[in-house]
């Protein structure tokens, strides 16, 4: 039987680097060694030897197969204003939300940052869900991207410049992180990625209102969010949750999409409201902000993903895809990039 590998026995190697304070999280499990450290932004860079060098020597360790260690910024460290931007040559980043899993979210920011750089714009697409990164297959990326210095080159396709932890970590190994991982994770794709010139970074972000969001609102300042949701009043009323928290976080509200709209059958043509119709169109009118357009339930779409080619970059033209473009154009407008 293989040696089991426990939190003390990290803690134990983790002594021998004199790391004090430091040590903000320990986690083991499966063979994961996990471990989250406290530095701020200016000791991040010199830390990064010894980064590497305790994620070695973990690796060592009887029963560990993969070790992870992150840089977490402290609690009291400097307020965002007077930080150095993280994205210095990002002009806006878009937020792209819902307040629950399964209303297409993913599906949504990736075909919305294809169109937007089918617009013209330089785009960038980030990955933000840490537990379930979607990029690699929707994209049909397979590749690991190419570290150079201490920046982590993206991986392009269709236009747009994109990074995910799915590119990072092998698709068959669970992430079981706790918060400041995430934290650590989320804001070192942010800031230590070579994104360049952009004009619209788009931030596929995991459901809920949690540490994902908040790191983002913190570190990324986004210009703008986009709410996603499927027109039932089950989907609405988590919606307005994630409409409540960016709201209160000071970030503007760029709009509300309807995914799942309708589902036309391809054998006749029928239109059927599988989950009802013109409830996002509705919500929006009462909280008085743009509704940004309706996508329709279409198996193109799940086609098209599965086979790594959104269905926006499909040179043929349907609704989905002019639904997507549609919403796009409203973006870039709102954000006066039109």
């Amino acid at each position: 039987m293989s040696p089991t590998m426990t939190e003390a026995d990290i803690r134990a190697a983790l002594a021998a680097f004199n790391l004090g304070d430091r040590v903000e999280g320990v986690h083991a499990r499966d063979g994961l060694a996990q471990v989250s450290l406290r530095a701020s932004r200016e000791e991040a860079a010199g830390l990064e030897p010894l980064r590497r060098e305790i994620e070695a020597r973990l690796r060592t360790l009887p029963g560990v197969t993969a070790a992870t260690v992150v840089l977490t910024a402290p609690a009291q460290a400097a307020p965002a204003a007077a930080e150095a931007p993280l994205l210095p040559g990002v002009k806006h980043v878009l937020a792209v939300a819902s307040g629950k899993g399964g209303v297409g979210k993913s599906t949504v920011s990736v075909n919305l940052a294809v169109a937007l750089a089918g617009l013209g714009l330089k785009t960038g697409l980030l990955d933000a869900d840490i537990y379930g990164p979607s990029l690699p297959t929707m994209l049909g990326i397979a590749e690991r991207p190419v570290i150079t210095g201490n920046r982590i080159q993206t991986l392009d396709a269709f236009g747009v410049k994109s990074m995910s932890m799915g590119y990072l970590v092998p698709e068959s190994r669970a992430l079981i992180w706790r918060g400041p991982m995430v934290m650590g994770a989320l804001t070192q794709m942010l800031g230590q990625v070579e994104w360049g010139e952009l004009d619209i970074m788009v931030v596929d972000l995991p459901p809920g209102t949690g540490d994902a969001q908040l790191t983002l609102v913190q570190k990324a300042r986004p210009a703008g969010a986009v709410i996603v949701s499927t027109p039932q009043d089950l989907a609405l009323a988590d919606a307005r949750r994630a409409i409540q928290m960016f709201g209160q976080a000071g970030v503007r509200l760029v709009g509300l999409i309807e995914n799942m709209s309708w589902f036309c059958c391809p054998a006749c043509g029928h239109r059927a409201e599988i989950f009802g119709h013109g409830g996002a169109r509705a919500e929006a009118e009462k909280l008085g902000v743009p509704f940004l357009g309706e996508i329709p339930l279409d198996m193109a779409v799940r086609a098209a993903g599965d086979a790594g080619r959104p269905v926006a970059a499909l040179p043929e033209s349907g609704p989905v895809a002019a639904g997507f473009h549609a919403v796009a154009a409203e973006v870039a407008r709102a954000l006066g990039l039109a």
